[in-house]
C-alpha cells in the first residue's frame, strides 16, 4: 500500500468483510497481510453488488448494478480513481491480475436475481451458482495463488458448494422476496409446491428435498477437496479449508434442526469455527 487512498480503501474493505463475511473474516487472520488486505477489496465490491440486487442501496437494482459495473470498468483503466475503497481494488486486480471478465459474469448473475425468481431445474440452478459464487472463486484464487491451472475447476466447485449452502440456508428470506432457488423439476419430484413452501410446512416430502439437496451440495464440497492442495502457500490452504468445512457446518445444523429452515436459521458459533481451524491446526491436513 503506497499511500493514505489505498490505505483508507483496504480500511474499508476490511469493515465490510467483517460486518457481512463473518466466517471469511474470521479465518482470514492466517494469511499472509497482502493477500488477506487483497481478498477483503474483492469480497468487498462482490458485497457491493448483493446489496445492489437486495435493494439495499436506495437506487433501482438495476441502476445500482449499472453503477457498480461502471466502477468495475473504471478500475480497470488509468482514470484518476477518488474512491479509495475502488482504488484498493484497482490496486488487487492490477497486482494479482484478476480478469475484469470474472466480475463480468458476477453482474451476470446478479442480474438473474433480478429477472429469474424461478430454475427450472439443476442445471439452471448451477448455471445462476457459478456467475454468482463460481467466479469468485476463481478471483480468489488468482490472490491465493495455485501451483497449476488445474486447481480453477476445483476453485469453482467450492465457490458453488457455498452458495448451494446458502440457498438452503437462506430458504425462508429468499421466500420473502419472491425467490425460489429449489429447481422446480426436483420440487415436483418430491411433491412440494410453492404453496406449501410459503406456508412453511416442514413436513416429511420436505426433509426428504432438503435430505436430497445436502447430500448434493457434500458432494461439492468433497470434489473440491483434492483442489486444495495445488495452493503453493500452508496458510492460504489452512484457510481454504477452514472456510469449506466451517461451511459444511452449516448443512449439518440444518439437518440438527430438523431440516425446518422455516423457523430457524442455521449458523454455527465463532466458537465452533475456532474449533474448526484448531482442528485443521492439530491435524496438519493442510500442509
Amino acid at each position: 500500500m503506497h499511500n493514505r487512498q489505498l490505505q483508507a480503501g483496504f480500511r474499508e474493505a476490511k469493515t465490510i468483510t467483517k460486518k457481512f463475511a463473518k466466517t471469511f473474516y474470521l479465518a482470514s487472520f492466517f494469511l499472509p497481510p497482502a493477500k488477506k488486505y487483497a481478498s477483503y477489496s474483492i469480497y468487498a465490491l462482490c458485497r457491493l453488488s448483493d446489496a445492489a440486487v437486495d435493494d439495499l442501496t436506495g437506487l433501482p437494482p438495476e441502476d445500482s448494478l449499472g453503477k457498480l459495473q461502471q466502477k468495475i470498468s473504471q478500475a480497470y483503466t488509468q482514470e484518476s480513481i477518488n474512491e479509495p475503497l475502488l482504488a484498493a481494488f484497482r490496486y488487487t486486480v492490477n497486482t494479482y491480475r484478476i480478469p475484469q471478465e470474472y466480475f463480468l459474469r458476477l453482474l451476470e448473475g446478479m442480474r438473474m436475481d433480478l429477472a429469474q425468481k424461478r430454475f427450472a431445474d439443476f442445471n439452471a440452478l448451477y448455471e445462476y451458482c457459478y456467475r454468482a459464487a463460481g467466479v469468485v472463486g476463481l478471483m480468489m484464487l488468482k490472490v491465493f495463488g495455485p501451483v497449476d491451472e488445474a486447481a480453477s475447476g476445483y476453485a469453482v466447485k467450492l465457490g458453488v458448494a457455498m452458495q448451494l449452502t446458502n440457498i438452503l440456508r437462506d430458504i425462508k428470506e429468499d421466500l420473502g422476496r419472491n425467490r425460489i432457488y429449489l429447481p422446480q423439476d426436483e420440487l415436483k419430484n418430491f411433491k412440494i409446491t410453492e404453496q406449501q413452501l410459503f406456508s412453511g410446512k416442514n413436513n416429511e416430502n420436505f426433509r426428504d428435498l432438503m435430505r436430497f439437496q445436502i447430500k448434493r451440495a457434500q458432494q461439492f464440497y468433497d470434489e473440491c477437496l483434492p483442489g486444495i492442495k495445488l495452493i503453493s502457500c500452508p496458510r492460504t490452504r489452512l484457510v481454504i479449508l477452514a472456510m469449506a468445512e466451517n461451511y459444511r457446518q452449516i448443512l449439518k445444523a440444518i439437518e440438527k434442526n430438523n431440516f425446518d429452515v422455516f423457523r430457524k436459521r442455521a449458523g454455527i458459533s465463532n466458537l465452533a469455527k475456532l474449533k474448526t481451524v484448531f482442528k485443521i491446526l492439530l491435524n496438519g491436513s493442510y500442509r
